[in-house]
């Protein structure tokens, strides 16, 4: 099998790099909400080809929508957090402000307040919610981190890309904690790995894997009746590896008991703003 990867450098790319990647591939990915567009026009212009794209959903026979329930992974960030700060202040940092990136930002709202309602109040209120705007901004992203950090915040998640370089940056020199996304950060971002609890990681490689075989096999479906749709069961979310560096084992432990009530559908994590204020849990 042969993979060919292009890199898009500015909105202006997305099209030509998706033509020319489906021209002489069995199976075109496009990854992040923000190729919607321009793989729906693509998809409709080479309806002989296939595609897939990560994190939004494209209403075309040809096209594989894969999407991640964020909010889930982020809970248990939630967890993290709200039993790790001191300050009872948390903060979230978000890349640009919409429903797709407020999916995490719920869910974690949701987590902190099962376990600390207190540090929750900031969240909700949006008091220590900031968004850069970009999700390629570090240096905003370290500006805003460290406007928290010096207003109370002690422990902060990011969903920002790699603005959140920044975040990692001013976690470390403040002598505060990060919480990473998508991967795990304190991998990808060794320097900074004292500075992290966790990561919320989405198995993208998992979901890849499964639209590339439908394709091997001949089985492949596109369309919104053929969405795939991957949480906390099936896996494609979940703590960092690495969480067991800076987080104490008794956090882990009761992040977990969270994530099995999750996967066992004890309770419904909120992937709305609005949902978060009505939101209640059972007690683990």
């Amino acid at each position: 099998m042969k993979v060919t990867v292009l890199e898009s450098k500015q909105e202006e790319d997305y099209e030509p790099n998706l033509k020319k990647l489906a021209k002489d591939s069995d199976l075109t990915f496009a990854i992040g909400f923000l190729m919607k567009d321009s793989l729906t026009k693509i998809s409709k212009d080479m309806g002989e080809k296939n595609f897939a794209i990560i994190d939004a959903v494209v209403d075309s026979s040809n096209v594989k929508s894969i999407v991640f329930k964020e909010d889930e992974g982020s809970f248990l960030m939630g967890i993290i957090a709200g039993k790790m700060t001191k300050t009872n202040k948390v903060g979230f940092i978000g890349g640009v402000d919409g429903s797709t990136v407020q999916k995490f930002e719920s869910g974690y709202n949701a987590g902190v307040k099962a376990v600390n309602p207190a540090a929750a109040e900031g969240l909700i209120s949006r008091k220590t919610v900031k968004y850069v705007g970009s999700f390629s901004d570090p240096k905003k992203g370290y500006e805003l981190a460290k406007v928290l950090y010096n207003d109370g915040c002690d422990v902060i998640y990011h969903a920002s890309g790699s603005s959140g370089l920044g975040l990692l940056k001013a976690a470390k020199e403040s002598k505060k904690w990060a919480i990473g996304v998508d991967q795990d950060q304190a991998v990808t971002a060794p320097d900074y790995k004292e500075a992290i609890l966790s990561s919320m990681v989405k198995k993208v490689d998992a979901a890849a894997y499964e639209a590339s075989k439908e394709v091997i096999e001949g089985k492949f479906r596109g369309g919104k009746a053929n969405i795939l749709v991957i949480g906390l069961k099936g896996d494609g979310v979940g703590m960092a590896p690495t969480t067991k560096n800076n987080t104490p084992q008794d956090v882990i432990d009761l992040a977990d008991k969270y994530k099995n009530a999750i996967v066992d559908g004890k309770f419904k994590v909120p992937s709305k703003l609005e949902e978060v204020r009505e939101f209640t849990v059972p007690a683990m």
